[in-house]
C-alpha cells in the first residue's frame, strides 16, 4: 500500500510539474534591451565628463562605459539610480533611465555632471560645478 501511495504521489507531482518536459511559460518574462544605449564617461571635466551630454532618450536601458583611466560612480541626482564604481575601461550594468529625464553626476568626482532627456521636450539643466538638484 505504501508503495502505491508514493507512486501516486510521484505520478501527481509529475504531471503538476509538465510531465517533466518542456513547457512554455504562462506569461512572457521581461527582458533588458538587447542594446542599450552607451553613455561613455571620459574624464573630469564637469559637463563635458560624459558622452554624448546631454544623451537624448528617454525610458530605456543605459550602459556607462568609462573610458577614463580612474574608477568612476554614476548616480542620478535623486539617487533613484547608482551604478556601483566603474573600474577604468569597464563598463556598467545596464540601468534604466526615468522616462522624464534626469540629472546624474559621478559621486567620486561631483563636478562630473550629466543629462538625460526625454526624446520629445527640453532636456533638464545641466549645471556646471557641483551637480544641482531640481527642486519643484
Amino acid at each position: 500500500m505504501r508503495r502505491m501511495l508514493v507512486a501516486i504521489f510521484a505520478l501527481t507531482t509529475i504531471a503538476a510539474c509538465g510531465g517533466g518536459g518542456s513547457s512554455a511559460p504562462t506569461s512572457p518574462s521581461p527582458s533588458p534591451s538587447a542594446n542599450p544605449f552607451t553613455i561613455t564617461v571620459t574624464q573630469q571635466n564637469g559637463a563635458q565628463s560624459f558622452s554624448p551630454n546631454p544623451a537624448s532618450f528617454g525610458g530605456q536601458m543605459v550602459v556607462f562605459r568609462n573610458a577614463d583611466s580612474i574608477v568612476h560612480r554614476v548616480v542620478l541626482n535623486d539617487g533613484s539610480v547608482d551604478t556601483g564604481d566603474i573600474a577604468a575601461g569597464a563598463t556598467s550594468r545596464a540601468v534604466r533611465m526615468p522616462d522624464g529625464g534626469a540629472n546624474y553626476h559621478c559621486a567620486l568626482h561631483p563636478a562630473m555632471v550629466g543629462a538625460v532627456n526625454p526624446v520629445a521636450g527640453g532636456p533638464p539643466p545641466v549645471c556646471e560645478g557641483i551637480y544641482c538638484a531640481r527642486i519643484n
